[in-house]
């Protein structure tokens, strides 16, 4: 544990205040980060993200063609799910094998600190040589390191593997994404349900699934600053324009291709 607040730093950060920075710094945070809620930060973003612009670019594509609702509400809960599942597989399995291949260097590293240390060691001062410092200063800093095995197997996977140890639950993960998608995904459809029972709906489902639609890329887009230090204005505009192609473009495939099929 870091004895600053990440979030604070962050913050002092974005408003480019030093003294802020430096208070943070001093300070020993006196809470615990919300780490286990952090870990699904992107995957709820970005699972909701994919979500809500397949399913629209579904909508909109059936809406272009000038098809019955009853083939929006198919279609539309048909990639709902098939495509969460996807998702949430593909997370699933990306998780783990970068989980796998972490093991297995980590292995390798250890098994090389055992057994050769003075190439380790060599390897680390190369390593401290190449970004300024003295043959000196690397060897002394390299000598502190290697009474640790665990820091020094620690720092050679980040220095020289660029592997950053991760105990994210790939399970856990695969959920956050499957959920954020279905719940996300749904919003375009939530209007066409709604015309199921309330027929002055009906006729302007498109338009409002378009406008609910656009609030929430605008909100995802601006949450997706909590991975960033970008401006949530400029993050939420950006994703409204990229769905809203995505959306054109569907849009426009359902017309031309009703017009020639």
């Amino acid at each position: 544990m870091l004895s600053r607040n990440l979030e604070k730093a962050l913050e002092a950060y974005q408003r480019r205040d030093p003294e802020a920075s430096k208070r943070v710094h001093m300070a020993i945070a006196d809470e615990e980060h919300r780490q286990e809620q952090g870990r699904f930060i992107k995957s709820v973003i970005y699972g909701g993200l994919d979500g809500i612009i397949t399913t629209f670019a579904v909508v909109a594509g059936v809406a272009g063609a000038s098809l019955q609702p009853a083939i929006v509400l198919i279609l539309g809960f048909a990639n709902l799910i098939a495509d969460g599942i996807s998702m949430a597989i593909g997370d699933y399995l990306s998780t783990r094998a970068e989980q796998e291949y972490e093991a297995s260097e980590r292995k390798r590293e250890e098994w090389e600190v055992d057994n050769y240390p003075e190439g380790e060691m060599t390897e680390m001062v190369e390593l401290y040589e190449s970004k300024g410092l003295s043959k000196i200063e690397a060897k002394k800093i390299v000598g502190i390191l290697s009474k640790n095995r665990k820091a020094w197997i620690d720092i050679m996977m980040v220095e020289e593997l660029g592997i950053v140890s991760s105990d994210e639950s790939p399970l856990k993960n695969a959920l956050a994404t499957f959920l954020s998608f279905a719940i996300f995904g749904f919003i375009p459809l939530f209007t066409y349900v709604l015309g199921n029972f309330i027929p002055l709906l009906r006729a302007r489902s498109f338009l409002f699934a378009g406008v609910l639609t656009g609030l929430t890329l605008f909100v995802l887009g601006a949450l997706k600053t909590a991975l960033t230090t970008r401006s949530w204005l400029r993050s939420g505009l950006e994703m409204l324009l990229v769905g809203g192609a995505a959306a054109a473009a569907a849009y426009g495939i359902g017309y031309v291709l009703s017009r020639i099929v």
